[in-house]
């Protein structure tokens, strides 16, 4: 343990850099304690505090600059991939597209700060095709903030992680497996809270050609689209489908006949957001909810239409969702 501090000493600029990297890449390894530990070794003589900084900024420059141009080229194919591959739930991807349409580049300033956040801000800013300037202006100003924040509290608290450091150092090897075994917690609680939050929303799903052959036989009640406003504009949604916030439900929707077909989409790999929604509405009453087999993109996929996107100010009654 004492060799692997004298090596992040050391070797505290490459440490940074790999670590942001690999987060800002989108891997679930944790970069704060990094940061802090290596903004406390400054004191010991390890990097400066600008030179710490500095680095973290690159390295998320270059993952965020990859994310951007995925973005630009795939389109929101790559929002599909981040669902995938996070171990966060699919309903990250909903919230920050809300949160981007609202405060556009501004929100990348933050973005670090909010878990789940980053890859699909940064993503979304390819998608929407924001100019290159502002997206590395706002982006390293973000990461200067969340770096800077980490570094100068590991400074500031120097004396005290130290002292954590000084035990570490004298536990040995058993210091180290303390740490790898902390880590491996850290990635089992985030992959069992996402398999918990899958198994919660199995239900029955329904094709797309299934709601085809329902809404030409006018058996469908309402169709709903869970996706943001944004999301729509670029994809447009199934005719006659209505927006509903994944946390808010439409006054008119509470007009529909409960034992009636609804259908619920989004664009997730798996549902998540659209069951989470479906789940709702049956604790309130509606009879037969299902969420669409493979979102809009199997929609678009089967060559069925879609309209352009009108969005309004309709009112809206709270609906709590669990997601």
């Amino acid at each position: 343990m004492e060799a692997l501090v004298a090596l992040i000493q050391q070797y505290g600029l490459w440490f940074v850099f790999v670590n942001v990297l690999m987060l800002q890449a989108g891997l679930p390894v944790p970069a704060y304690p990094t940061l802090i530990i290596t903004g406390a070794l400054a004191t010991r003589g390890g990097a400066s505090l600008p030179a710490l900084v500095a680095v973290a900024v690159v390295a998320a420059l270059i993952a965020d600059l990859a994310w951007y141009y995925a973005g630009r080229r795939f389109g929101t194919g790559v929002l599909k991939t981040i669902c995938r591959v996070s171990l966060s739930p699919d309903s990250c991807v909903r919230q920050t597209e809300s949160i981007f349409a609202r405060w556009g580049a501004r929100s990348l300033a933050v973005a670090k700060f909010i878990p789940g956040f980053a890859s699909v801000a940064t993503s979304m800013a390819g998608v929407v095709r924001l100019p290159l300037w502002k997206f590395i202006g706002f982006d390293a100003l973000g990461a200067a903030l969340w770096s800077g924040v980490a570094i100068g509290l590991g400074y500031a608290f120097s004396g005290a992680i130290n002292q954590v450091l000084a035990v570490f150092e004298t536990l040995g090897k058993v210091g180290l497996w303390i740490i790898a075994g902390a880590f491996l917690l850290y990635l089992a609680a985030k992959w069992w809270q996402r398999e918990l939050f899958v198994w919660q929303l199995r239900m029955d799903r329904v094709t797309v050609d299934e709601l085809h052959e329902l809404m030409q036989a006018e058996r469908v009640g309402k169709v709903i689209d869970v996706r943001s406003p944004m999301s729509q504009a670029m994809t447009g949604r199934i005719p006659g489908a209505i927006t509903v916030d994944p946390k808010q439900l439409r006054v008119e929707l509470l007009a529909i006949e409960p034992d009636s077909e609804v259908i619920v989409y989004c664009a997730c790999p798996n549902e998540y957001t659209a069951a989470a929604l479906a789940k709702a509405l049956l604790q309130h009453g509606f009879k037969r909810v299902r969420p669409l087999l493979g979102g809009i993109d199997a929609w678009k996929a089967a060559g069925y239409a879609v309209e352009p996107v009108e969005v309004g100010g309709a009112k809206v009654v709270p609906l709590k969702v669990t997601t």
